[in-house]
């Protein structure tokens, strides 16, 4: 993934994952499919608190200066996300950060994306291949809202 691919993908998730829910009530929401499987709500907290710790990550590195990062640790939390904001909160928040991240982004010249950091799981990482992890993440759980989507009972 090339730099305009990563921004234009990381800007259009939050609206992306947004419009997917949009219409759905608390119970459709909140309905789990079977015990291995999560709720809508809960992959859309993932995303919110990945988005919050993907944002905090890139500031440390491009802003701080820091090179040992927890790039996966972030990209994908494995702590249950906080579900007690309303979902309209959660997107909203979702947005707010991402489009920060964007910005600041969208500033990095060429050399700033191939700015190395050092991930305990995957060793070296430029820039451009962490947000391009974190695209690719994302992708998938919007695959994954729609496939949860498609398991609700019929109304």
């Amino acid at each position: 993934m090339d730099r305009d691919e990563v921004l234009m993908l990381l800007g259009v998730v939050p609206e992306r994952v947004g419009d997917l829910v949009s219409g759905l009530d608390e119970p459709r929401l909140a309905y789990r499919h079977g015990p291995a499987f999560p709720t809508l709500k809960e992959v859309i907290g993932h995303l919110g608190d990945a988005g919050s710790a993907v944002d905090a990550l890139l500031r440390r590195a491009y802003l701080d200066g820091q090179r040992e990062l927890p790039v996966r640790a972030s990209i994908d939390p494995t702590h249950a996300p906080d579900l007690a904001l309303p979902l309209i909160e959660q997107l909203e928040g979702f947005g707010r950060v991402r489009r920060r991240t964007v910005d600041l982004l969208k500033g990095l010249i060429a050399t700033d994306w191939q700015r190395v950091v050092i991930d305990p799981q995957q060793g070296e990482l430029t820039l451009l291949d962490v947000c391009s992890q974190v695209a690719q993440h994302e992708l998938a759980h919007l695959s994954q809202l729609r496939n949860l989507i498609a398991l609700l009972p019929e109304a």
